[in-house]
């Protein structure tokens, strides 16, 4: 945070000042006490599990400049200035009563905000927001210094410290904004009010909490309850719920894909050892791009970050040049490629969409070799989660992979659709240690091997193993 004080923070919040220097300036948020340096604001977050008020003293030991707190009084923030005199601690921290400390985060997060000038586009969707968001931020690069949003900090708490980490150098933000309930992209989507919106697919993720693809569909266009009222609405317009879509009254509305209807088409797709390039249309304007990252899936995250960039001023040209230099990132469609093993590594995370365009991408790599498709459970697919794992396990033995390894109780369905339509050998396991022990074995030099499933499934130490094993690391 640039030039932020405690005084500030009391405004934003309309906390009370406890105790501390009001002016005391202000350098970062944290929400883990172990992250905590010294002039930080500490955040206690309540947690089901953790109540982060019982880390203040740590913090302020570690030099925390100030502390929301909405458990303390005066008096016991007295009696811990106190103790803190007696055993030489640092500085004294400032202290702000709130009502509801994620409440007051949020707050902040709009006060900095409100303290922004440059634009900011904001990222949703069910698959491939993460893709996009670098995309967009690469293809931006080529003219603008851009702020992205670091890792995943795309929710209720994570948004309003992304916010306050953005500078005054920064020329445009391109932030993710994640949901996974009801009502909490229109929380988010309020705090980062938004200058252009992104929608880049209607799925299935988080189907389990939301009931219905409509339910998602009416939740991810609430991104627009933060979006300006000249604001710009980008949507996938291959996407059979988004195509006939339009933004609210003043906002205009901007539609990527490879159908006619689409203000930014791709036209002569083809990959090249699994690389994407395609020509860019828009208008009489055409545009030759070539990918650094692979799937013709990367096409229509490449064309969103088009559309974005034609709205901040720039040529296709200088779009395309600055989408050449994303090459994707850890645990998402990562290539190591060695004599013994060529890995690609997809474990980040997965769905039904996510994990067909991985298996789509893989059967491209090195035809000639053996293909060992390992795949593991994906999570909140509600009711329909087997009938998913099936339809997948139907694609995958459509792929033509040579070996499928399974872990999780849910990928049983997803063997079942490989076995019911093809005689590729499923080998299936519950444990994961069992099944690198089994891959350790039964893997031959040269094969081609792809991790694919949920995070929560934990394939991402598994594909490190390989990579190691195969001195790729």
């Amino acid at each position: 945070m640039e030039q932020v004080y405690v005084r500030d923070l009391v405004e934003a919040t309309g906390g009370r000042l406890l105790a501390g220097d009001p002016d005391r300036a202000v350098s970062k948020i944290r929400l883990d006490s172990r992250q905590v340096e010294p002039g930080d604001l500490f955040v206690p977050i309540i947690g089901e599990r953790v109540d982060g008020h019982k880390f203040i003293p740590q913090v302020i030991a570690a030099g925390a400049a100030v502390v929301l707190t909405s458990e303390h009084d005066q008096a016991a923030v007295a009696e811990s200035g106190n103790a803190q005199n007696e055993t030489n601690m640092p500085e004294s921290a400032a202290w702000i009563r709130v009502e509801d400390t994620k409440a007051a985060l949020q707050d902040i997060g709009r006060y900095l905000r409100g303290r922004l000038t440059l634009p900011l586009v904001g990222v949703t969707g069910s698959v491939g927001k993460t893709t996009t968001r670098e995309m967009i931020a690469a293809a931006l690069s080529a003219k603008y210094r851009v702020y992205k949003t670091p890792g995943n900090s795309n929710s209720q708490v994570g948004v309003p410290i992304t916010i306050s980490e953005i500078s005054k150098e920064d020329e445009v933000g391109v932030i993710e904004l994640g949901m996974s309930e009801p009502g909490e992209l229109t929380v988010i989507a309020k705090i980062a009010k938004i200058d252009m919106a992104v929608i880049t697919n209607i799925g299935i993720t988080h189907i389990e909490q939301l009931g219905s693809r409509e339910n998602i569909y009416k939740e991810k266009m609430t991104i627009q309850d933060g979006l300006r009222e000249d604001g710009v609405l980008i949507l996938n317009g291959d996407d059979d719920m988004l195509c006939n879509t339009k933004g609210k009254d003043g906002v205009k509305t901007i539609y990527y894909g490879t159908g006619i209807n689409c203000d930014f088409r791709a036209e002569n797709m083809n990959l090249n050892d699994g690389a994407a390039k395609f020509t860019a249309v828009h208008g009489e304007e055409r545009q030759e791009v070539v990918l650094g990252v692979m799937g013709q899936h990367n096409v229509m995250n490449a064309l969103a970050a088009m559309a974005v960039c034609s709205q901040c001023g720039m040529t296709m040209e200088e779009a395309a040049r600055g989408l050449k230099t994303f090459h994707g990132f850890k645990g998402r469609q990562q290539i190591f490629a060695g004599e013994k093993f060529t890995i690609l590594d997809d474990s980040y995370n997965a769905s039904p969409a996510s994990m067909k365009a991985s298996l789509d991408v893989f059967k491209t790599l090195m035809p000639e070799k053996r293909h060992v498709a390992v795949l593991a459970d994906m999570k909140e697919l509600g009711e329909k989660v087997l009938e998913y794992h099936h339809d997948v396990g139907v694609h995958t033995a459509n792929t033509g992979v040579n070996l499928v390894v399974t872990l999780g109780e849910a990928c049983h369905a997803l063997a079942e659709g490989v076995k019911s339509v093809s005689d590729i050998p499923v080998v299936e396991f519950l444990d994961k240690e069992e099944m690198v022990a089994y891959l350790d074995e039964h893997l031959e030099e040269g094969d081609c091997i792809l991790f694919k499933g949920s995070n929560s499934m934990g394939l991402s130490a598994v594909a490190a193993h390989f990579v190691e094993k195969a001195g790729l690391n």
